[in-house]
C-alpha cells in the first residue's frame, strides 16, 4: 500500500474507512477506527523503535482482541484471527511480506533467545539443565522450515509468539528504553508490524461482511 506525501499509510486507511463506514457493523467500525488511530501514532515514531513497537501492538490489539483470556485461549483466538485474515487475503499480501521481504528479519527473530519464553522461564526458575536450548533450536528449525515451505499460518503463529514475549518485556518494564541490549528484536519487531498492520486493517475494511466479534470497552452513550 502506497503512503501519502507525508508518509502516512494510516491517512489512506482512515479515508477508506470513512468512505465505506456504512457497510461495516458498528463494532467493526470502532475496532478499525481505533486501530488506525494507533497506527497513525506509531508512524510518527520513526526515531523511537520502542515507542513505535508499543503503539503498533496496541493497534494490533484494537484490530483483533475481543476479551482478555488466559495465554492458551489467547493463542487460539489469534490462530482463528490469522486463519480468517489469510482466507481473505486473495492477493497473498501477508505471504509476500513475511516470506519474501521480511524472511531475513524473521530468521533473526527466530534465532534470538531473548524473545523465547522458555529461556526466561529457565532463568527465573534457576534451571541449569539447558532443556530450553533443545526446545529453542527445535522450534527455530521448525519455523525456518515453515518459511521455506511457505506455510504462512505457522510462520505467523511463531512470529507472534516471539513478538508477544517482546511485548511483555517492554510493557511490563522488563527492558530499558533505547537499550542496546535488545535493539535488534525491537527494530525488527517494529518494522514487521509497521508493514503488517496496514495489510491487516485494509483486509478488514475490504471485507465488511465478516464479523470480527464484540469490542473491548465499547464507547458509552
Amino acid at each position: 500500500m502506497m503512503a501519502t506525501d507525508d508518509g502516512m499509510v494510516s491517512t489512506i486507511l482512515k479515508e477508506k474507512l470513512h468512505e465505506r463506514g456504512e457497510s461495516h457493523d458498528s463494532p467493526t467500525y470502532i475496532r478499525l477506527h481505533r486501530a488506525i488511530s494507533w497506527l497513525a501514532r506509531a508512524e510518527r515514531e520513526s526515531g523511537d523503535a520502542d515507542s513505535q513497537f508499543i503503539f503498533l501492538w496496541i493497534a494490533f490489539n484494537a484490530a483483533y482482541a475481543q476479551e482478555f483470556e488466559p495465554d492458551e485461549e489467547t493463542r487460539k483466538q489469534l490462530r482463528g484471527f490469522f486463519n480468517l485474515l489469510l482466507s481473505l487475503d486473495q492477493e497473498r499480501r501477508i505471504q509476500s511480506l513475511l516470506l519474501q521481504k521480511y524472511s531475513g528479519p524473521i530468521r533473526t527473530l527466530l534465532e534470538n533467545r531473548y524473545v523465547y519464553e522458555p529461556f526466561w522461564r529457565a532463568m527465573r526458575e534457576h534451571d541449569s539443565s539447558d532443556r530450553w536450548k533443545e526446545s529453542f533450536h527445535a522450534s527455530a528449525r521448525k519455523a525456518i522450515q515453515a518459511l521455506l515451505d511457505h506455510e504462512v499460518r505457522e510462520v505467523l503463529s511463531v512470529v507472534f509468539d516471539r513478538l508477544y514475549v517482546l511485548r511483555n518485556q517492554l510493557l511490563h518494564g522488563g527492558a530499558t528504553w533505547n537499550s542496546q541490549i535488545n535493539r535488534s528484536q525491537v527494530k525488527d519487531g517494529a518494522s514487521i508490524l509497521l508493514e503488517l498492520m496496514p495489510i491487516i486493517i485494509d483486509l478488514m475494511i475490504e471485507n465488511p461482511d465478516e464479523r470480527f466479534g464484540s469490542i473491548l470497552y465499547p464507547p458509552s452513550s
